[in-house]
């Protein structure tokens, strides 16, 4: 069973931060040992994992912003908002178990699909597939003003954690408290631009693979398969079984899939531009700013995926502020392999707003 030790609970400390780059180039620890056993299958565990829960009470549709949004939705109608937010290659149904938890503590729990999954869709043919960090976290903005919901605690992992990031530091008054797996991950093209030592590339591979089109052609034959492998290489540990994996699955399907997964990590690299109505944004986020509304940042103790350490980062939360790592074997998807100790975090935090 995961535990949460909390080494650190305390308000402003003042720390050197490295810097993106850096951070990326400290944390990583993907070597080849893991990403054997990762492609030999994760666990060696007879018994598979499975989630408590393989459904949602309510999925809805709401037009917000430039899109038709899906999401799951649990909980009273006026109770305080919580938001979950999923990664790549995930969905909503990482929130599976968390969400009737925190439904149960009387909070209002919507768990969206970020543009390119799900039933989440462009209102217009002409928008373009962009997914820079920017216009992920206004797809957000827009969706709660759309469900009327002035303020709300933001969590997330993966892309979900970055984008709690970007909106607790440009909207900090719509963010009650935020809860980031892995910490602070904004970035800009241009802070990517640090050349890595060989151990820290290969954990990019699927970045460089990506930056080709032969890697998007391969990423859309193998689409399943592909981020299967990513499942296992980023919770090497966590030993789901197939209907779990292909209860998400079912969400890369999104006609738009594709194209916004390589325009994220081709934008990251510099590799693809961005558009220019959110150049004011990104201008704000490239100089990584500091979240100053409450924060609980929070690492699995087998992540697979290249993660900066909490010392990195520590500088950049300057509001009330914990770090739990969960241990017992828990990966990159820390809310569906560890949903108490998630859902713990979001209740925490949120007591301390």
């Amino acid at each position: 069973m995961a535990t949460i030790n909390t080494p650190e609970s305390v308000d402003h400390p003042r720390r050197r931060f490295f810097g993106a780059a850096a951070l990326t180039v400290a944390a990583v620890q993907l070597g080849a040992a893991t990403i054997a056993q990762a492609q030999a299958g994760g666990s060696s565990s007879a018994s598979p994992w499975r989630p408590q829960h393989t459904s949602f009470a309510s999925l809805k549709q709401i037009d917000a912003g430039l899109l038709n949004v899906g999401y799951a939705e649990a909980g009273p109608s006026d109770g305080p908002a919580v938001i979950l937010l999923h990664g790549w290659p995930y969905d909503i149904y990482s929130f599976v178990d968390v969400t009737p938890m925190l439904a149960a503590k009387g909070y209002r729990v919507i768990v969206p699909f970020l543009r390119g999954y799900g039933t989440t869709s462009f209102l217009s043919s002409a928008t373009a597939r962009n997914a820079q960090q920017s216009a992920v976290g206004l797809d957000i903005i827009a969706l709660m003003d759309a469900l009327k919901i002035q303020k709300a605690t933001v969590a997330g992992f993966d892309w979900g954690a970055r984008t709690a990031d970007v909106m607790a530091v440009l909207w900090p008054e719509r963010c009650k408290a935020i809860v980031s797996v892995s910490g602070y991950l904004i970035s800009s093209p241009a802070g990517n631009q640090t050349p890595l030592p060989p151990q820290g590339a290969s954990a990019f591979w699927y970045q460089y693979y990506f930056a080709t089109e032969l890697g998007k052609a391969g990423y859309a034959k193998y689409l399943r398969d592909f981020n299967k492998l990513i499942w296992r290489q980023a919770s090497p540990k966590w030993n789901f079984d197939d209907a779990t994996y292909d209860r998400t699955a079912a969400a890369f399907d999104n006609p738009d899939h594709v194209d916004l997964v390589m325009h994220d990590y081709r934008w990251r690299l510099g590799l693809a531009d961005g558009e220019r109505k959110y150049d004011d944004l990104e201008k704000r986020l490239a100089e990584l700013p500091a979240v100053t509304v409450p924060a609980i940042t929070m690492e699995g103790d087998s992540n697979g995926a290249a993660h900066p350490p909490s010392t990195a980062y520590r500088a950049k939360f300057t509001g009330k502020y914990d770090y739990r790592l969960i241990t017992g074997g828990v990966g990159h998807n820390l809310p569906q392999e560890a949903p108490q100790a998630f859902a713990k975090a979001v209740i925490d935090v949120d007591s301390w707003a």
